[in-house]
């Protein structure tokens, strides 16, 4: 079928076999309670990717794999004048991540690269599908590493220098399961980018909305703080005379959340802790923690990084404890691009589902993509606006809206080539 004869007809994608590709892949990594633990470069996540390749190459796509991991598998097109138009995500989850964060966004352009082919649609332009490389930051810091260096914020060697917290590195672990490919960062080429994921906050579930159309994402930035106080015995050591790097860290930690609230709709988290010795009978001599401050503006951001480090500074004197605070990863706000964006809501409007416009809370490898390409997001609703999260939950139906709007868009976009 040509394009000008498909283009008369409705390409629906399938939403069983949608579901049914959720469902199996998320046996590569599935825990007890109903999640996926898929660490990048894991072992889990060659199995994934593994798949994931081998059903690209059924559709006759070309797998191309670069330096540090990221995945591509290219459709042809009409045209061999014109870029891919890419849609993708990534594949792996957090330690007790869900079904849907990030997967979704690759299997459902899969989905859609399946319903072209079934139909034998022909786009002007190539399509392909991205799988980014250690997008949650969870394994190794900091997140969005690999659509990071393809977009020239990081360099690969950077990359793989990336430790885990055995001091495993990113590249050592890429050549173990065989994903560190021939091609440069940032050599396979594409023209624009459409991400489709799930919102992991409540708005749309709240607003009853089916789609959102993402103009941006917030700022974030990530800072890790070691404080080192003095070890004693907790039995012994007046309660006046202690160094206790824990209380002080409690402290910063209280201080730290009410940085956020003062700053709505920014917000400010501690997400890991580290305590030692981390005995029960032992003043504690030493903690290290991480500090997330995002906010949708970058002044209000800068404000918040000052408030945090004199805060911190203030509550390490007080304690009598030392202090080291590094700011590891800075990922300014960003604004997509406006002709993408109307084809999301082209996308959206042919498929009648209710929708509004809204700024992305997370971070996404399509954050550092707008640097290099026009980009985009769709999102779909996600139960109870839980994310990062075993519980992590939409439906059948929600994930198909999602994969019917990103097809709708890209074929939008593919038009303005015809």
């Amino acid at each position: 079928m040509t394009a000008t004869a498909a283009s008369k007809t409705n390409l629906t994608i399938n939403s069983q076999r949608l579901w049914d590709a959720l469902m199996e892949t998320a046996r590569f990594g599935g825990t007890a309670k109903g999640g996926i633990k898929r660490l990048t470069v894991s072992d889990e996540d060659k199995k994934v990717r593994d798949w994931f390749k081998a059903e690209c190459e059924k559709l006759g796509c070309t797998v191309e794999v670069d330096e540090v991991g990221n995945m591509f598998a290219i459709r042809p097109g009409k045209r061999k004048d014109l870029a891919p138009i890419a849609m993708g995500s990534h594949l792996d989850t957090q330690p007790t991540g869900g079904k849907f964060d990030g997967v979704l966004g690759v299997l459902g352009a899969l989905e859609a690269m399946r319903t072209l082919v079934d139909l034998g649609y022909e786009t002007n332009a190539p399509i392909m599908i991205a799988n980014w490389t250690n997008e949650e930051g969870s394994r190794f810091a900091p997140a969005m590493l690999c659509s990071g260096v393809y977009a020239g914020v990081f360099t690969p060697d950077f990359a793989w220098s990336r430790e885990d917290r055995s001091g495993i590195q990113l590249g050592d672990e890429l050549k173990r399961i065989g994903y560190k490919g021939p091609h440069k960062a940032g050599s396979i080429k594409f023209g624009a980018m459409f991400e489709l994921h799930i919102e992991q906050g409540p708005i749309l579930e709240a607003e009853g909305k089916t789609v959102g159309v993402v103009t941006g994402v917030q700022g974030m930035r990530w800072y890790e703080v070691t404080l080192k106080g003095q070890e004693s015995h907790t039995g012994a050591t007046p309660m006046g005379l202690r160094k206790n790097a824990l209380l002080a860290a409690a402290r910063m930690i209280n201080a730290i959340n009410d940085i956020g609230f003062a700053h709505l709709p920014g917000v400010a988290s501690v997400g890991l802790i580290e305590n030692r010795p981390n005995s029960r009978n032992v003043v504690p001599g030493e903690v290290f923690f991480t500090v997330d401050l995002r906010h949708p503006d970058e002044a209000a951001l800068d404000k918040m990084e000052k408030e945090f480090r004199a805060a911190i500074a203030g509550i390490a004197e007080e304690g009598r404890v030392g202090l080291e605070e590094k700011r590891i990863w800075n990922s300014p706000a960003v604004k997509f691009a406006p002709e993408l964006i109307k084809c999301v809501r082209e996308g959206v409007k042919q498929a009648g589902f209710p929708s509004r416009d809204m700024a992305s809370g997370a971070g996404h490898d399509a954050a550092y993509i707008a640097r290099v390409a026009p980009t985009t997001m769709i999102f779909v609703p996600c139960l109870g606006g839980i994310s990062h999260n075993e519980e992590e939950s939409t439906t059948q139906e929600e994930c198909a809206a999602g994969a019917q709007v990103l097809l709708n868009a890209v074929l939008a976009h593919d038009r303005s080539f015809a």
